[in-house]
């Protein structure tokens, strides 16, 4: 497992565990970011993220994509 942030692009990547509040996990999931579910990393810029996550794009900045850990494909 590893951090979002520093997890590779363009790779199919399994959400495992969201490090957040109940209310910010509440709201991630309600966007599609849910334990066992598969997204993808499109870009990073200054560590901020693009995901691809089912069939939409998500931009998160980096103090939350180090919050949820993945697994690679």
């Amino acid at each position: 497992m590893m951090p979002l942030n520093i997890a590779p692009q363009k790779q199919l990547l399994t959400v495992m565990k969201v490090n957040t509040d109940e209310r910010l996990k509440k709201h991630l999931e309600s966007l599609g970011i849910t334990i066992n579910s598969k997204l993808e990393i499109l870009s990073i810029s200054s560590g901020n993220l693009i995901l691809r996550v089912k069939e939409g794009r998500l931009a998160l900045d980096k103090v939350l994509g180090s919050k949820i850990l993945v697994y690679v494909e």
